[in-house]
């Protein structure tokens, strides 16, 4: 499985099964996905492709995994909240700036709960934390609060 990032769409996520078929699944920041199933014979032409909602999705997990379900797991789309990584341009305007000056919580709500920087992650990063171009920040909040977090984060 790799993963891509689609800035302002949300993320790719391919597969390559045992058989040889090419999948991918584009997790769209609104909640909504889409799988793509490719053909054998061009694994860079898709020969479906299948838009589903956030419902859709869910009962879409609910089948493949339907033990997938533990008390002890947060599921945040129960709660009316989304998870989602946002990566931090080169040219950005907070590139070298601490976490603190993006006022991310109290402009849009949001949490931020990881940086991700190279092979490295650092839970719960403290307001004074510098950030750096090519940072991932692991967001949670409302669909709202998340898109507002995006829109910050991408100035240059």
């Amino acid at each position: 499985m790799s993963t891509t990032p689609l800035p302002g769409i949300g993320v790719q996520y391919d597969l390559t099964t045992r058989e040889h078929r090419h999948l991918s699944v584009i997790a769209h920041r609104d909640g909504t996905r889409t799988v793509n199933v490719y053909r054998t014979d061009d694994p860079d032409a898709c020969a479906q492709s299948l838009h589903l909602s956030g419902p859709e999705t869910t009962v879409l997990i609910d089948a493949l995994m339907p033990t997938h379900h533990s008390p002890n797991l947060l599921h945040t789309t129960d709660l009316g909240l989304v998870a989602e990584r946002i990566e931090l341009s080169t040219h950005s305007h907070w590139n070298g700036r601490v976490l603190g000056e993006t006022r991310m919580r109290t402009e849009t709500g949001v949490s931020i709960v990881a940086v991700l920087r190279r092979a490295e992650a650092r839970p719960s990063p403290a307001p004074d934390f510098r950030l750096a171009g090519g940072d991932t920040l692991i967001v949670i909040g409302t669909r709202e609060g998340v898109d507002a977090a995006a829109s910050i984060l991408g100035r240059e």
